[in-house]
């Protein structure tokens, strides 16, 4: 496969359109530059790989893929057409199916913000901050090709605790209209309505930009629900990711 430059990927961008709320992988990668896009061929292609982090997406024709060329660039989640299921299934056999539900903000939010905390955009010189969270919380940054992207990138709020980073919110898939959202607390933190607060200045963000918020957790992610619901978010449609070659992550409690 060919990777592209990003002036040839951009001419792809009709092959995403138009979009839905939930995994925007391939616009994410066309919009911010950060992932690689794949190709059958150039020019003419007729498939395309996109990758951003661990998150993939598959567009085009799957006849033009190689199974065993895939196994050599995937391994993460897939989000992807049923018609490329066979060919998924071919290449990873033991591809997992993780389920996923996906909200679109439709009404005002409903929640008591803490008044302790400083709530603000991260800027670039917040990149050290994004560097000491915990490790398990660090994939928030990922789709920004690490800390030093999301805090250039202007998509990410925080809640700061004595000039401690203590939540973040940002928009993890940047698509034309919608950027879904992703949001991490640290430990210690947890409960405190963090997440909360942080999502609901980003919502505010987005919307005033013109674009709308979207929200993709898992079913059993009741914590995760539960926020989304406070912030007026609604379920819009179920999806499913493929796993590859890493476990499926649990639900934060």
């Amino acid at each position: 496969m060919i990777a592209l430059a990003p002036l040839q990927a951009a001419t792809l961008k009709a092959w995403f359109l138009p979009e839905r709320a939930g995994p925007l992988v391939g616009l994410h990668v066309l919009n911010t530059g950060n992932g690689v896009c794949w190709v059958d061929r150039w020019p003419a292609p007729r498939g395309a790989l996109m990758m951003t982090a661990d998150n993939y997406a598959l567009a085009g024709d799957p006849s033009v893929f190689d199974a065993t060329e895939l196994r050599t660039r995937i391994r993460g989640f897939v989000e992807t057409a049923e018609g490329f299921l066979p060919l998924l299934k071919t290449a990873f056999p033991d591809c997992k199916r993780w389920e996923r539900v996906i909200f679109e903000k439709r009404a005002a939010a409903k929640f008591h913000s803490p008044n302790v905390f400083e709530v603000r955009r991260l800027s670039a010189h917040d990149a050290h901050h994004l560097w000491g969270i915990s490790p398990d919380n660090f994939w928030i940054s990922k789709t920004w090709g690490g800390p030093n992207g999301l805090a250039a990138s202007g998509r990410g709020w925080g809640a700061f605790w004595d000039n401690h980073l203590a939540s973040v919110a940002c928009t993890f898939y940047l698509g034309e209209k919608y950027e879904d959202i992703g949001v991490v607390t640290e430990p210690q933190f947890r409960g405190g309505g963090l997440s909360t607060t942080c999502a609901a200045a980003l919502c505010e963000d987005i919307l005033a930009r013109g674009h709308q918020p979207s929200w993709t957790t898992s079913p059993d992610n009741l914590a995760s629900i539960r926020v989304a619901e406070k912030l007026g978010f609604v379920l819009q449609r179920r999806n499913v990711l493929h796993v590859v070659g890493i476990p499926i992550p649990e639900p934060v409690h």
